[in-house]
């Protein structure tokens, strides 16, 4: 109860809380220059169709997970252009040196509601490259504004997310704590890594206002410095012991790293002759593997079986995979900077496309973006994501149109390889993963909350085939565009690049 009513207060406040009342300028410039370019034109009542995706798995992974949601739902609930905001925009001059914007188009900024329908993945969804993790639906300029937050949002916490589940992956089932905060960029990118790699997995966070917000545990011990403001290390794990009986846990690599364990079972006997008992010991720097084992011997051999190998020093995925070939034997995970700035890719790459217009009294109109590189671009429509099942296993996903759902069996196309091909019987189970959230610009109904993400997270990565999860070469899962939805952009990439042609032959 009291973690969820931490949640709860989290959501209704927790930007307020960082950033005061207004985030509608949380933006780039030419997101309003556009918005205001469409009022000019009288464009208020068209509509637009746009999706957020991404066009490579990060990490040169097998998979992402879904995660910002929440805190998505949250910045646009309470998105409003303040008076406060508009006098800043007044302020902006072009290069003739007069203002950028009309008062009366600042008028309409200030008066301007989210009017839009808002459809996504849960958070702690797996999902893959080119798939819409949000789809966008209403009045143009409305949809236009979001982009920017949106992606900022997403992305960094789809990233931090992804990142969080492939070090749990390695830990294989031991605990993984994380503790970037200092290294993080930013109060509010230490944050938002808290709460994502929790989504993703970690046990527990050393962020306490993370812990307060978020209702995430916490945890920790001290650090070198506690150690070296005594005379000795006894005395300083002797101090700790008396000061803190129920968080036993010492840091042995300031000077000499096994005698420390073995001043860590000094300090676990006064323990346990106090009633505690010794949590047990970190390791912060040199050959993890090898201390550790010289480590777990110590502590055997004091008594101490049941005490903890902790360890940190520059923990990702793959060091952790390493360490335990090499028969370690931590038994905690420590992971910091490698987790909370993405440290290998600090950038999702999302991207956010118009897909489908439709202007005032006319009906909707596939709109596409090209590019030289195939993966770059776009997919028209009005697009959904659906999710087989074959023998309790997912077994392939399928961008298609709303509006021309596929009927009988479902044969879907390799994003960039139309040779790459799949097929699944039209009484296949499956199901849609762009749900509602936003009708109109209300939300529909509470989202999950952080416990049932992470919980979405750990029960869906479990229903994949186990071989997308490795860090070398994994397997790549079947992705791909519904067959008909594939040949109609193929026709439009030949029809806009035969018309481009033509235009520069007439030149």
């Amino acid at each position: 109860m009291h973690r969820r009513f931490l949640y709860r207060f989290t959501m209704s406040t927790v930007s307020h809380y960082l950033y005061g009342p207004s985030l509608a300028l949380l933006t780039d410039l030419y997101q309003i220059t556009m918005a205001y370019g469409y009022w000019k034109q009288g464009r208020e009542r068209d509509e637009a169709v746009f999706h957020l995706s991404f066009r490579r798995l990060p990490f040169s992974g097998g998979y992402a997970v879904a995660a910002g949601l929440a805190p998505a739902a949250q910045y646009l609930q309470s998105l409003r252009f303040t008076e406060e905001d508009v006098a800043y925009l007044a302020t902006l001059t072009g290069n003739d040196g007069k203002g950028l914007f009309e008062k009366a188009f600042l008028k309409y900024l200030q008066a301007w509601r989210l009017d839009l329908d808002i459809d996504a993945m849960p958070e702690g969804t797996p999902c893959f490259a080119h798939e819409p993790l949000i789809r966008v639906k209403g009045p143009l300029i409305g949809a236009q504004l979001l982009e920017t937050a949106l992606l900022n949002i997403i992305g960094a916490n789809t990233l931090f997310a992804t990142k969080a589940a492939r070090i749990v992956h390695a830990a294989g089932g031991e605990p993984v704590l994380e503790f970037g905060l200092r290294r993080a960029q930013g109060i509010d990118g230490g944050l938002t890594a808290s709460r994502a790699a929790y989504l993703g997995g970690c046990a527990a966070t050393s962020n306490v206002l993370a812990g307060r917000l978020f209702g995430i545990p916490v945890g920790g011990t001290h650090a070198h410095s506690w150690v070296m403001s005594f005379e000795s290390e006894m005395e300083a794990f002797l101090a700790y012991a008396e000061a803190l009986p129920n968080n036993g846990v010492f840091l042995v690599d300031t000077y000499d790293t096994l005698q420390g364990v073995r001043h860590a079972v000094e300090a676990g006997e006064a323990l346990r002759r106090q009633g505690h008992k010794l949590g047990g010991i970190r390791l912060d720097s040199g050959n993890l593997s090898w201390l550790s084992q010289q480590a777990r011997r110590i502590l055997d051999e004091g008594g101490f079986p049941e005490a903890q190998i902790y360890a940190s020093s520059d923990l990702d995925e793959r060091t952790i995979q390493s360490l335990k070939l090499q028969d370690s034997r931590i038994t905690v995970w420590g992971v910091g900077t490698r987790l909370v700035t993405a440290y290998d890719q600090p950038a999702l790459g999302g991207v956010y496309k118009l897909s489908a217009l439709k202007k005032t009294g006319g009906s909707w109109e596939d709109r596409i973006k090209l590019s030289e590189q195939p993966e770059k671009t776009s997919i028209p429509g009005i697009l959904q994501v659906r999710r087989f099942r074959c023998d309790g296993e997912y077994a392939g996903d399928m961008i298609f149109d709303e509006r021309t759902p596929p009927e009988g069996d479902a044969e879907y196309v390799h994003p960039t390889d139309y040779t790459r091909r799949n097929r699944f019987a039209h009484d296949t189970p499956y199901e849609d993963l762009l749900t509602p959230v936003f009708r109109g610009g209300r939300l529909v109904g509470p989202l999950p909350g952080l416990e049932d993400a992470r919980t979405r997270a750990r029960e869906e990565l479990d229903r994949f085939h186990q071989g997308i999860k490795r860090f070398d070469y994994p397997h790549e899962y079947p992705a791909g565009i519904e067959r008909t939805l594939y040949e109609r952009r193929l026709e439009m990439i030949l029809a806009a690049r035969g018309a481009a042609k033509d235009l520069q032959v007439n030149s």
